[in-house]
């Protein structure tokens, strides 16, 4: 069967590449693009029934839930606590620019009133469509809303789940036609982006299921996802939609912006990294704990410091950070989130000059820190206080006219030869996660 599966794997590969013609943006995307580069900071939710088990996202894979019983989940997500406008005000008080919300997961649950799916929230005692009140909250607060939407389902029979990594034990035992689900995928799109006003992107997850991991240097797709013909979709229907896919490897023709998860760009901590970065806009994924969703057990809460560095570094490589929180079944948001959301949106008030609409450094993070860099500017991030002085070889720049702090506009001291610069640090309290150091430069 393995030999079968790597046969077909390779035919549709071969297919696919042949289906992926040059992409142009349009106009209205390139201008997206520009804006999503410097937003930096965006605010990413898992929620749905899988939050009532307390036991993250996965649940229904990782506990063989069946699909009969998945189901009952719906007749109890109830999230009368759920309120759209405190979720977007949290979202700006922190200084996030955008929300990605899950609307879809790989359990199948439809978080807004389909036509397509009878396990939406819609059936649920809730009968609200979420997302369409995010969305109006969006709109109306000014905040981007990107939507997840999962390529992978635990639940359909028409997803090809046979030939698929995960979701073998949910007791679906007859294949429906792939055609069909690609169809069913499309038409969802079609709604989320006709019905609830200017959507900023859509987010693809679940790509690595159907992929032939025998080859771990160039693994090859089962099945044809139909990428350019969704894609185009996308764009036809809001140009200046950006698409991004979760796939882990180097952005696919059609997409607008690429995503590293729980990895700065270029980095492989996880398993889940080691694409090459490439000239697209880019953004990276990470957790407040250890779970995307709900888990009533799991209180191993980064601290504020390291959470404000991953933000700081992902912005020295010229990304995005997307912090995820898990809100609870009833629909509240656990205080130790919001209280780490409000502790970076207050930071963000002194510093945000050295964030917002940069361009990574013109290196890469470094032991001692990063660089953040716009016109006139280089913001000189030390993360590390055992750093004396931070030495920049083959400086840019002719000349740096002024020297100072950030946060009091103190002088610090520089030195200028052969194109190296040489900073003086000073010292800086406990809870500070970075000294901001500016040079005004030539």
């Amino acid at each position: 069967m393995k030999k079968i599966i790597s046969v077909f794997g390779i035919f549709f590969s071969i297919l696919q590449l042949s289906a992926q013609q040059s992409y142009t943006p349009s106009p209205e995307n390139m201008k997206a693009r520009e804006w999503f580069a410097d937003a930096k900071l965006g605010l990413f939710i898992h929620w749905g029934p899988f939050s009532i088990p307390g036991d993250g996202e996965w649940v229904m894979n990782n506990r063989n839930i069946t699909v009969k019983n998945y189901t009952r989940l719906m007749n109890f997500f109830n999230p009368i606590e759920f309120d759209a406008a405190k979720w977007v005000s949290m979202t700006k008080n922190a200084g996030m620019k955008y929300i990605t919300l899950i609307t879809r997961h790989h359990d199948g649950f439809s978080m807004w009133d389909t036509k397509y799916s009878e396990f939406n929230i819609m059936n649920s005692p809730y009968k609200k469509d979420i997302v369409k009140m995010l969305a109006d909250e969006c709109h109306k607060q000014g905040i981007k809303l990107f939507l997840y939407y999962s390529l992978l389902d635990w639940r359909r029979d028409d997803y090809s789940y046979w030939t698929g990594n995960t979701g073998h034990g949910t007791g679906r035992t007859h294949q429906g036609r792939w055609e069909e689900y690609i169809q069913f995928m499309k038409n969802q799109l079609t709604e989320l982006l006709t019905n609830y006003g200017e959507i900023g992107g859509i987010w693809f997850d679940g790509y690595w299921d159907q992929l032939d991991n025998d080859n771990h240097d160039n693994p090859t797709p089962r099945v044809d996802w139909h990428f350019r013909e969704i894609y185009d979709l996308i764009h036809k229907l809001q140009p200046q939609c950006l698409v991004g896919n979760n796939h882990h490897i180097t952005p696919l023709p059609g997409e607008d912006f690429q995503m590293f998860e729980k990895d700065l760009p270029g980095g492989n901590t996880t398993g889940f990294g080691g694409a090459a970065i490439s000239a697209l806009p880019m953004e990276t994924c990470e957790t407040i704990n250890n779970s995307w969703g709900f888990n009533i057990t799991d209180t191993t809460y980064k601290p504020h410091e390291q959470l404000m560095q991953y933000l700081i570094k992902a912005s020295g490589y010229g990304a995005n950070f997307l912090l995820n929180i898990g809100p609870m079944p009833n629909g509240e948001i656990q205080p130790e989130f919001v209280e780490r959301l409000l502790w970076m949106g207050n930071w963000l008030k002194l510093y945000g000059e050295s964030i917002y609409d940069t361009k990574g450094g013109y290196i890469r993070p470094q032991a001692w820190g990063c660089l953040t860099q716009k016109e006139g500017k280089v913001f000189v991030h030390v993360l590390n206080k055992n750093a004396d002085t931070v030495t920049l070889e083959n400086f840019p720049f002719k000349r740096i006219t002024k020297a100072y702090l950030m946060k009091d506009n103190s002088a610090i001291n520089t030195t200028m030869k052969n194109g190296t610069a040489q900073i003086t640090t000073v010292g800086w309290g406990d809870d500070e996660p970075d000294q901001v150091i500016v040079l005004e430069v030539k």
